[in-house]
């Protein structure tokens, strides 16, 4: 169970979100700059609240009143981000051992190809980032944090770098993290692929939370997945 209760001024532009997620994924919904990713940030430690309190699993991440700030790298949470963010001179094996080695998480063989499994990267393990496609270059990110053992996922915008074809080739992995691995956050604008993916649904507009539920929270008229 993840609890947020947090404000951040950005300029001219304030974030003000208090939600609760639970198991499954927990999508935060809306148009392009309402701060969907500024709160994810917070979660996973990137960017400090001005004021508030978040609770993962009972443990306090951050809270203003009590002076309590722990550091990203400490919070067991994994982050993919739009473009995946691999190490263009490292192979794919090589990034992802990287998040494991520098938290200094011991080998684990049997989880590894469980993962490399269930993203099917196996025939990928000795190419670099650059020989990839922009749907296996996340799935490989993918892999990478999962392999940091999160109590929590964070993906933000998976697929928006990606065109249809390379959309339609990581989805399906995507749903398969949804029903075997930890609880997601799934940042996102396009209400048609939450209606597919999403368990729960909180809707940000303007740095606010104007509505938490389900698939009712989704504009009816965004048209096709891809």
């Amino acid at each position: 169970m993840l609890a947020v209760d947090v404000e951040k001024k950005l300029g001219d532009f304030s974030v003000a979100a208090t939600f609760e997620a639970a198991d499954g994924v927990t999508a935060l919904f809306g148009p392009s700059g309402s701060g969907k990713t500024s709160i994810v940030s917070m979660v996973a430690g990137l960017v400090t609240p001005d004021r508030g309190r978040i609770v993962c699993n009972g443990t306090v991440l951050f809270d203003s009143a009590r002076r309590v700030c722990v550091s990203p790298h400490r919070r067991g949470i994994g982050y993919v981000f739009q473009d995946g963010r691999l190490f263009p001179h490292m192979t794919v094996a090589q990034n992802l051992d990287y998040g494991r080695r520098m938290y200094r998480i011991p080998a684990d063989a049997d989880e590894r190809e469980r993962v490399v499994t269930l993203l099917d990267i196996a025939r990928l393990l000795d190419r670099r980032p650059g020989k990839l496609s922009g749907g296996e270059r996340q799935r490989v990110a993918i892999g990478r944090a999962l392999l940091m053992r999160p109590q929590l996922l964070l993906l933000d915008e998976p697929l928006a770098s990606l065109d249809a074809s390379r959309k339609r080739e990581i989805f399906p992995y995507l749903l398969r993290l949804r029903d075997e691995t930890v609880p997601m956050i799934y940042v996102s604008h396009n209400a048609a692929e939450l209606r597919r993916i999403a368990t729960t649904i909180v809707r940000i507009d303007d740095g606010r939370v104007s509505g938490v539920g389900g698939a009712e929270r989704l504009d009816t008229a965004d048209g096709d997945l891809f």
